[in-house]
């Protein structure tokens, strides 16, 4: 976790500044950052953060007497609630409904919009094989999601009945309050508590539904996955998520696909790498090989000499590029195999051929100059 910066640091003044000075830097700090002014900059809004904190604690002298004597550690774990938001009148959703609007020309207030609610996203993890991966294929994926009721159609109230006018709101799906601050009071507009911005009460909620306009349902979803996809790569099915409010659009369905590893077959971008194992004779005399490849074997002739971690390419054999515009390569990495088990011959020749190369070698096993000679007479 980051070390929080001084409060007195965040406002620019000094640890003796007086009420007066802690509001005016506070408002000057304030409107620099204020997400409204500034939409989008993540940057803005955490410094807007910062000020909000450190005025919540500097204009109130209680608070500020334990952060001098103390620092921050005075306000750690003992409900002041700044890991997760802010408390009290410095909140950051309610500030500052339209003080702003008393610096840039006045009235205007701080209004959320009431209305249907777009359906929620949803999100699930689908495992494909690397060979689906590279060059596509069509999945069909159980996905549980909320869908408008069948039996109410979406109203919530059982089929037959009516709705009335909610008594908090008058029914404008909206509640109006109006808040003192230090700089004067300011109104702020929320979505009603009581009906939820629709500004209608259901009489007598759905039998199916319980009044909330939709019920679980599980559906059989076609999934087209292109070739190329590499793992975490993520397929959006727009509607496919769960519905939303009457008359309000469906969320939509994101596929985060996971690619499981292959027996023989390592990816590095669109390029395929195989690790492929020669014996010492065809490494040293070269020879004529068949290849595993995605779309078959191949021959390729190694060329005499070759050594362990030699690489040979083999062109446009890799994955498909996910947008077109070709494939990837296979590289084949060589990886020469020492026989574990020889019979006495065998090691008799490999121990003539030692001595065409000049070494010297002690034979590990006693009497083995014995039983060359016998495979050999």
């Amino acid at each position: 976790m980051s070390e929080k910066r001084d409060y007195y640091e965040i406002l620019g003044i000094n640890r003796d500044a007086d009420d007066s000075e802690i509001k005016k830097a506070f408002r000057k700090q304030a409107k620099n950052y204020h997400p409204d002014l500034n939409p989008g900059d993540e940057e803005s809004e955490k410094k807007f953060k910062e000020v909000n904190e450190a005025y919540e604690i500097l204009s109130d002298p209680a608070k500020r007497e334990k952060y001098d004597r103390f620092g921050h550690s005075a306000f750690e774990n003992n409900g002041t609630g700044f890991g997760g938001g802010f408390s009290g009148a410095a909140g950051f959703d309610d500030i500052f409904g339209d003080i702003f609007g008393d610096f840039f020309g006045g009235g205007a207030t701080r209004q959320r919009r009431a209305g249907p609610k777009k359906g929620s996203d949803l999100k699930i993890r689908l495992n494909i094989s690397f060979e689906d991966a590279a060059f596509g294929t069509t999945k069909e994926v159980k996905v549980s999601r909320m869908e408008t009721c069948t039996h109410c159609h979406g109203e919530g109230a059982e089929p037959g009945t009516g709705k009335e006018t909610c008594g908090t709101c008058n029914g404008s799906g909206q509640v109006r309050s109006v808040q003192s601050t230090p700089f004067g009071q300011f109104s702020n507009v929320r979505t009603c508590p009581t009906c939820g911005g629709t500004g209608q009460i259901i009489k007598t909620p759905c039998k199916v539904c319980g009044g909330s306009g939709k019920e679980k349902k599980t559906r059989n979803i076609k999934i087209h996955i292109p070739a190329g996809v590499d793992s975490d790569s993520i397929i959006p099915l727009r509607g496919e998520g769960n519905h939303g409010d009457k008359d309000a659009p469906p969320g939509d369905l994101y596929v985060y696909l996971n690619i499981k590893p292959h027996k023989y077959f390592r990816r590095e971008g669109y390029d395929v790498w195989y690790e492929m194992p020669v014996s010492f004779s065809a490494a040293a005399l070269g020879n004529t090989v068949e290849v595993p490849t995605l779309e078959g074997k191949v021959k390729y002739t190694i060329p005499e000499g070759s050594q362990t971690g030699t690489v040979f390419r083999l062109k446009n054999k890799g994955i498909p590029h996910l947008r077109g515009g070709g494939k990837g390569d296979q590289y084949v990495r060589i990886n020469i195999e020492i026989p574990k088990k020889l019979t006495d011959k065998q090691k008799a020749l490999l121990m003539q051929l030692a001595n065409e190369f000049g070494e010297k070698i002690e034979p590990q096993k006693k009497g083995f100059i014995d039983k060359m000679k016998d495979a050999f007479s």
